[in-house]
């Protein structure tokens, strides 16, 4: 891990963070652990994009700072890490030259990152201008998605080489991928970490293709399968919970927000939760955000409601904020209108939506509107920086790696605004958490994230707030849309909803 502070899409953060996932997956695979085929697949996938980039970007720049022997030392390095992915290919676990090739692999792989992050990058750094980072990330991404799956040590290194050959190369090696089956598991979670049901939930998803996002453009990610599509493929006859009403407003500005009903006949106006749905800003989740919701009104008897909220690159922070923020404000001034009850209305949302909840919970408490009623907060986004041992040991998870985030925060959020405290959240003091409502933090324990929001239930309690922060072993993050298909999800469904039970309960009903 880099020893400086970096920003959110600057090319030093964004290699440190494929270095943590190889290094993690050739941890895996040196114990023994999970599916050593697949482990090596991906070993062989990540690392053989990385080293492309790093000819095509960092090499180049390295060589502009006055470190044209560091960056020919580079090269070097890659082109004996090419050599041994080939030997990992070419042979089977247990066979010696694999077993041999593995070991050197993360001998060298250890030492190529070390004196990157502490002697290439810094120096990068120093040379060109912090503000330069920003862009050599931006182009670092580009390299990647033109970067060939296979290792080729005997191709060019030059970056003007690269991108003459490179996209006949990659377009030989993703035939080769789909030929061999070896893209049916590029997506999986191969560690053996899992339970069985998330696990069978996660080889689904690898079936269907999903390119890791940091290989995408924006447009294409957006269209990139997730966890309900799994669902619907472990479960083809699965149809969604049928709830009383589900209907689509438009707020001022034209954002739609999604409201669902419960079922039966009301006597009294209802309470209501806003679910925020996560995407890192970038990504429409509607699929996995109507599973939950859907769970949710039927297990509260409360309305829910979605909003959409304006997209990065797009709209870059703080738009989806006060879109979320907008959204509440319209149902305390619209709430009879919905039959709801302006005086109980909760807050949630999962991912960057548990930030933006939190956020928006923390602005209501200083402007004096009226406060939420209670908080839902599931692997929330605390803060930008790499926080806590699980940026390490869950590096490689699937389906949000420490790359894939880098990728979304690399489009979320401009330079500078890392330490605003909508967007760092455990730098918010004490007093300003006090007076926030009973909060239910839920974590998984594959998912990078899980430290940094146990982090903030710390934080949350030191400052008096009556909260619950519970993990779910053997899950992955966003385990909760895939709730039809996942008994850990329903119970963390149904610890969620007796949670907002319990707090509309506590409060009167305003007629």
């Amino acid at each position: 891990m880099l020893n400086y502070s970096t920003g959110p899409g600057d090319l030093d953060r964004i290699v440190a963070d494929g270095h943590a996932v190889v290094e993690r997956q050739l941890q895996h695979l040196a114990a023994g652990r999970g599916d050593r085929r697949v482990l090596a697949d991906q070993v062989t996938y990540e690392l053989s994009r990385q080293t492309d980039a790093e000819e095509r970007v960092l090499c180049p720049a390295l060589a502009k700072a006055g470190a044209a022997a560091e960056a020919q030392h580079l090269r070097d390095e890659n082109r004996r890490l090419k050599e041994l992915l080939v030997v990992i290919q070419q042979s089977e676990p247990g066979d010696p030259e694999f077993e041999d090739a593995v070991q050197e692999l993360i001998t060298d792989v250890h030492t190529h990152a070390t004196e990157e992050e502490e002697e290439y990058l810094p120096h990068l750094r120093n040379q060109l201008g912090a503000e330069r980072m920003p862009a050599l990330g931006q182009d670092w991404l580009a390299a990647m998605r033109a970067a060939p799956t296979r290792p080729h040590p005997h191709g060019p290194t030059g970056a003007l080489a690269h991108r003459l050959t490179d996209p006949a190369t990659a377009a030989v090696d993703r035939f080769r991928d789909r030929v061999s089956g070896r893209r049916d598991v590029l997506a999986t979670d191969p560690s053996g970490l899992l339970e069985p049901q998330a696990q069978r939930i996660l080889d689904a998803l690898a079936v269907l293709h999903p390119a890791p996002l940091e290989t995408l453009t924006v447009n294409r990610a957006r269209r990139r399968p997730g966890l309900a599509a799994a669902v619907r493929a472990v479960l083809p006859h699965w149809a969604p919970e049928q709830v009383g009403d589900v209907r689509t407003m438009l707020l001022h500005g034209g954002l739609p927000i999604r409201v669902y009903h419960p079922s039966g006949g009301q006597d009294e106006p209802l309470p209501v939760i806003l679910w925020a749905h996560g995407g890192g800003w970038v990504l429409r989740t509607t699929d996995e955000t109507d599973t939950i919701c859907r769970a949710l009104t039927n297990r509260t008897g409360a309305i829910v409601v979605s909003p959409e909220h304006r997209l990065a690159p797009e709209h870059l922070f703080p738009a989806a904020f006060d879109d979320v923020l907008a959204a509440y404000h319209w149902l305390e001034d619209h709430s009879r209108f919905l039959g709801a009850d302006p005086s109980r209305i909760a807050l949630a949302g999962d991912f960057t939506g548990a930030t933006m909840a939190a956020s928006a919970a923390c602005s209501l408490r200083r402007t004096l509107h009226t406060p939420p009623a209670a908080l839902v907060l599931v692997h929330p986004l605390a803060t930008l920086d790499p926080f806590g041992s699980s940026m390490t040991s869950e590096a490689d998870a699937k389906p949000l790696s420490l790359t894939a985030l880098s990728w979304l925060l690399s489009h979320a959020v401009p330079p500078g605004a890392a330490t605003d405290r909508r967007l760092d959240l455990l730098s918010i003091p004490s007093t300003s958490l006090s007076g926030l409502p009973p909060t239910l933090i839920i974590t998984a324990d594959r998912d990078p994230l899980r430290d940094q929001a146990e982090t903030l239930g710390h934080h949350l309690a030191a400052a008096g707030i009556p909260v619950t922060t519970t993990r779910y072993t053997g899950v992955m993050h966003g385990f909760l849309a895939a709730a039809p298909a996942l008994d850990t999800a329903q119970r963390a469904l149904a610890e969620s909803a007796a949670h907002l039970r319990r707090a509309f309960t506590a409060l009167p009903t305003r007629p």
